[in-house]
């Protein structure tokens, strides 16, 4: 049987009190909200935390909507949230097609963006979609707020720049004109983790690409994005050629590792395939 390691429990009233409590705790105590990944570890005692501070009643981080030129979403956003939300699908579709291929309903029911980024999963799907869009992430703690680039957030496997006392609130993505964005992955079964997948924003002005971001994962691509190929696409008309080309680029910076899902050479071609459909989709989403 399957039992955690004993430990103190705390249900958070606000976001300050989620501070005061971690304070209180100490750096082994952790925040928990769908607890998807950290429950099953704990149960495995992969992890053992002092503490859980549950803040599932933090309404402030679960805002979702649009301030101005922003997309602004709450760490405490769930999945399904984020799927069912009209505006997110008409500025930003890669969130849409992202969520669709997490997990499943009740993963979806529970599971929140926040929780989903500061797992820092080599394979996350949202980790790549964002890195995509190039959003910020805003992190308070004792000393007040900062805003870091998503680019910025995962230092490496299952690591993030949010420190012993911090809190991920919120993530906020610009939106501006003449932009598309899409998301592809391959899959085992469904909602499996990806055996490959990539996103692709895309930003044109009459014709030409101005900006271009595009998010990998399961491939091992740094900070699960490919600059190489952003900045190959800048200033090019969005042909298939051109896409081809940058997805082959895409495709030569990643570091697939062979596992049980696959082979190195398959996962790199996935990589290009994805890349490549990712692309044409947010490129013609773009002129639309």
């Amino acid at each position: 049987m399957q039992v955690p390691a004993s430990f103190e429990f705390e249900r958070a009233e606000s976001v300050p009190h989620a501070l005061e409590l971690l304070e209180r705790y100490g750096p082994e105590a952790r925040l928990v909200a769908g607890g998807h990944s950290l429950i099953p570890m704990m149960k495995l005692r992969l992890a053992q935390p002092d503490a859980l501070i549950d803040i599932n009643g933090l309404a402030e981080l679960s805002q979702l909507g649009v301030e101005g030129d922003t997309l602004v979403i709450g760490a405490l956003v769930r999945h399904a949230a984020l799927l069912a939300d009209e505006a997110v699908g008409a500025y930003f579709p890669i969130f849409h097609e992202a969520e669709r291929v997490i997990a499943d309903p009740v993963v979806r029911n529970r599971g929140t963006v926040g929780g989903s980024l500061c797992q820092a999963d080599p394979s996350e799907d949202l980790s790549a979609a964002f890195a995509a869009v190039r959003a910020d992430a805003v992190i308070v703690g004792p000393g007040g707020s900062r805003t870091v680039p998503i680019r910025e957030f995962h230092v490496g496997p299952y690591e993030t720049v949010v420190e012993p006392g911090e809190i991920l609130t919120e993530l906020r993505v610009r939106i501006k004109p003449g932009a598309g964005s899409a998301y592809e992955k391959v899959e085992r079964r469904v909602g499996d983790w990806p055996v490959a997948a990539a996103g692709a924003y895309l930003r044109t002005n009459e014709g030409m690409i101005v900006e271009a971001g595009l998010g990998l994962t399961a491939v091992g691509a740094e900070h699960f994005a490919a600059p190489d190929a952003e900045a190959y696409l800048i200033g090019k008309a969005a042909g298939e050629d051109v896409l081809r080309e940058a997805a082959r680029i895409a495709a030569a910076s990643c570091e697939p590792q062979a596992d049980q899902r696959g082979p190195v050479d398959y996962k790199r071609h996935l990589a290009g395939e994805l890349t490549y459909r990712a692309l044409s989709r947010a490129a013609e989403r773009s002129r639309a």
